[in-house]
């Protein structure tokens, strides 16, 4: 298992940047404070698309720390709308009506399920104008009932629907061959690994460790069992609370998985 920051750095080619992917751990946290560790958020930089799943507090920071600026976003995929995936939406938002702040003609993307257009009508009725972006922003509200494929720029994402909260959707990203997964919050489902299955990279959650289990979520051996099923070929576990870090969570994936294992830190980099 590693932890360190720059992952297979000797993978960084000018061909991954302009055709494959760059995935930058935005934050590795969840709701509860911390220093170390921020709340869920992942980049994707895939040509010239920058994606991330979920904005959780403190992911415009952590952008910043990654070299990337809010207005360099185009698409904002989330998979659920508990706050400490989705609550500096408005911050993002609010920061992108500054004067100077994005190119004539900007429109960013926003990827969600159902219940994200009433979400956004909501957010509005707060703060009104200080969120209207003068050029509009793309919504894209996925049914939860059913499976989705979408095609951004020649990039394929897909996603289906897990188990957490109504609206909750796992993600997988695929660009030129290479896949990526992400989790959300789920706990074990077949959909995991359906939207898992044979992916270069699963970002998974991990919230908890075994011996406590909360309905929802996943534990190390279940994050684990899922990657096995699925035969993905790397394995980044994610979405930690504190217990995490005082258990070999490590060692309880082991029991269920035996592939390249990740324990994501904020700003931990892989290259696709």
């Amino acid at each position: 298992m590693s932890d360190q920051r720059e992952v297979e750095q000797e993978g960084m080619t000018m061909e991954t940047k302009e055709n494959g992917m760059i995935v930058t751990i935005l934050g590795s946290g969840t709701g509860v404070p911390s220093l170390r560790r921020s709340s869920c958020s992942t980049l994707v930089e895939t040509g010239p698309m920058k994606m991330v799943f979920d904005l959780g507090p403190g992911t415009i920071r952590r952008l910043l720390e990654a070299g990337v600026n809010v207005s360099d976003l185009t698409h904002v995929v989330f998979t659920h709308f508990h706050p400490d995936h989705c609550s500096e939406l408005v911050p993002l938002l609010f920061a992108l009506k500054a004067p100077g702040m994005r190119d004539p003609g900007y429109k960013l993307t926003i990827i969600g399920g159902t219940g994200l257009a009433g979400l956004y009508e909501g957010l509005k009725g707060v703060f009104g104008h200080w969120i209207d972006l003068p050029d509009g922003l793309d919504l894209i509200e996925l049914d939860v009932a059913g499976e989705h494929c979408l095609d951004l720029e020649g990039r394929t994402l897909f996603a289906l629907p897990v188990r957490h909260n109504r609206e909750s959707l796992a993600f997988r990203l695929e660009v030129r061959g290479r896949s990526l997964a992400v989790s959300g919050d789920t706990d074990i489902c077949e959909n995991m690994v359906r939207i898992a299955e044979k992916a270069d990279l699963l970002i998974c959650e991990s919230a908890t460790p075994d011996e406590d289990k909360r309905e929802g979520h996943l534990t190390p051996s279940l994050a684990g069992r899922i990657a096995t099923e699925a035969a993905v070929k790397k394995l980044v576990l994610t979405h930690f609370y504190p217990e995490c870090d005082k258990t070999d969570i490590a060692k309880q994936c082991f029991k269920t998985y035996d592939g390249p294992l990740f324990k994501a830190e904020d700003l931990m980099r892989f290259y696709l």
